[in-house]
């Protein structure tokens, strides 16, 4: 019998940290892809869809379940359109290290917003981690706000708007995935891929950007991104996480955004200085702790 628990305590586990890693690898995959911020947001999404959707025809799973979820679909999907269209320009100016701790500030944001909307109580752990988390984020990008470049600053601003975005989405989901028909997590994330897919697109054709994929890494990067990241990832998590402890999911989720810290330094020689990797090292704590003071932990970002 206890070798039958720790099995079924562990699969979970390392579901959720292989999630995780998969995960913080696609601000790699944005950055290796040679085409516009948009583009790689859009392609994300189209491919994930479409690997999605094959998972869904082989398990035969009915696609559609009515109206009701049709427009909570299509409204999650505007947050994560908006989501992704301000990361992958975070990335652009910040990096992909930054922009994804950045990203994974809505932990604060997510509690707030149940404070101001549904009168959720805030406890102590959380609000001790929210200026802890400032603290890390100014030692990571500097003290003084007026030496940094516009560009450094703009993708400052975008990261914080993604973790902004990515919250409603989060909202959405999850009165999503409370409805009645009780869709799966996998065609949650399958609509909602494809219904971003098309916002992008339509963004795309109003600016003049371009579809083409300029080259053969490019076009592997945009696969592994929407099927490491949007499907596969996501659906490890998603599946594992409500089958493991708070705190230890808020731990192992943090593979991801330490993880994506140390690909930037790693594949793209970011440079970082002592008080900078301590920066890292608060801010990601203090996430660890918004993340597990309630409950349940929330997916990882991006």
């Amino acid at each position: 019998m206890r070798v039958d628990k720790a099995r079924s305590f562990n699969h979970p586990m390392l579901g959720t940290t292989f999630g995780a890693m998969m995960i913080s690898f696609s601000a790699v995959w944005v950055k290796l892809a040679q085409v516009t911020p948009t583009a790689s947001a859009f392609y994300r999404v189209f491919f994930g869809g479409i690997f999605l959707m094959a998972i869904l025809m082989a398990r035969r799973e009915k696609l559609w379940q009515g109206w009701p979820c049709m427009r909570l679909s299509l409204l999650a999907a505007v947050f994560f359109a908006l989501d992704l269209y301000t990361w992958h320009r975070s990335i652009a100016h910040v990096g992909p290290g930054l922009a994804t701790i950045l990203g994974n500030f809505e932990v604060f944001l997510v509690p707030a917003v149940g404070a101001l909307l549904f009168r959720e109580r805030l406890s102590l752990r959380f609000i001790l981690s929210v200026p802890l988390a400032v603290a890390g984020l100014f030692m990571i990008v500097g003290i003084r706000w007026e030496q940094l470049s516009p560009d450094y600053r703009a993708g400052i601003y975008y990261g914080l708007s993604t973790a902004l975005f990515y919250t409603g989405f989060l909202i959405v989901l999850r009165k999503l995935q409370s409805h009645a028909s009780k869709p799966s997590a996998a065609l949650s994330l399958m609509v909602v891929s494809f219904s971003t897919a098309i916002y992008l697109a339509l963004e795309m054709i109003r600016t003049g950007d371009t579809f083409a994929i300029p080259d053969l890494q490019s076009g592997l990067s945009l696969v592994a991104l929407g099927l490491m990241c949007q499907a596969v990832g996501w659906l490890l998590i998603t599946h594992s996480l409500p089958r493991i402890p708070a705190a230890v999911a808020g731990l192992i989720l943090l593979l991801q955004p330490s993880l994506s810290f140390v690909w930037d330094v790693i594949f793209f020689n970011r440079p970082t200085s002592t008080t900078a990797w301590a920066g890292v090292v608060i801010a990601l704590s203090a996430i660890y702790l918004g993340a597990t003071s309630g409950r349940k932990v929330s997916s990882t970002s991006a």
